[in-house]
């Protein structure tokens, strides 16, 4: 079964969604990421997906005590994204109950370092965030494209035992459009062996049940989830369907 996995995107601690990553264009649903990330646990849902976004566009961790918050008061398995660029922030976020640690702009613009702790903290604990807009990488929040193919970029972490990717579409993300089905399917067998997890522009279950069929490994949504496009109800049921 597709592995679910809520998105909590924080700002100023708070739990909001950008569309297309403009942070100009920024919806907040709630001042307490925990209550959401309790919500999510009820409904029965194991992985948690928190993006520090303060974080991603200073270069450096910012809402590291409200992702201590969530690991702490549930049982959640969390990974986070959002201005990681030391190793002294991958164990400061492993010492707090972080399950993996996802490396977007860094893993562009210093390769060997991010090989380096690939093979230092296990590929269990590292996800390649793969972010594309026209078949190319953006960095820096989504605000830089790098002119990088990502099938090329892929392939190099694949080479470096990279075993979880997670791409996301710019296009698409928060626009509850569907996600970039094709965009997996290529992405799913170019690279068996990776663990893919498709993010951005899920608008239903419908949508997840079409990434299920294909084998993907998981899936992020939030925007869906939180204009009530998909209700927990649904992916309660879901978890219980596949079990």
């Amino acid at each position: 079964m597709i592995k679910l996995i809520p998105a909590i995107d924080i700002i100023d601690g708070e739990c909001v969604r950008l569309t297309m990553g403009d942070y100009s264009q920024k919806k907040t649903y709630s001042t307490s990421p925990l209550d959401i990330a309790r919500q999510f646990e009820e409904a029965g849902i194991t992985y948690l997906h928190v993006v520090d976004l303060d974080g991603a566009k200073a270069g450096k961790i910012i809402n590291l005590g409200v992702v201590k918050e969530i690991v702490e008061n549930t049982g959640l398995k969390v990974d986070f994204g959002g201005g990681v660029k030391k190793k002294e922030d991958i164990e400061k976020l492993l010492n707090i109950g972080v399950d993996k640690i996802n490396i977007g702009s860094l893993a562009v613009k210093d390769k060997p370092l991010v090989f380096q702790w690939i093979q230092e903290f296990g590929a269990e604990k590292i996800i390649l965030s793969a972010d594309s807009r026209d078949g190319k990488v953006s960095v820096n929040g989504w605000k830089t494209d790098s002119g990088i193919d990502l099938i090329d970029f892929i392939g190099d972490y694949v080479e470096a035992g990279i075993k979880y990717v997670t791409c996301t579409d710019i296009h698409v993300d928060g626009m509850l459009t569907g996600p970039s089905v094709e965009l997996y399917r290529q992405l799913a067998e170019k690279f068996p062996t990776i663990d893919l997890i498709a993010s951005g522009g899920v608008s239903k279950m419908g949508d997840i049940h079409v990434l299920n069929a294909l084998g993907i490994y998981g899936v992020i949504t939030g925007k869906a989830i939180y204009e009530g496009k998909i209700e927990m109800e649904e992916l309660e049921q879901f978890i219980k369907n596949h079990a």
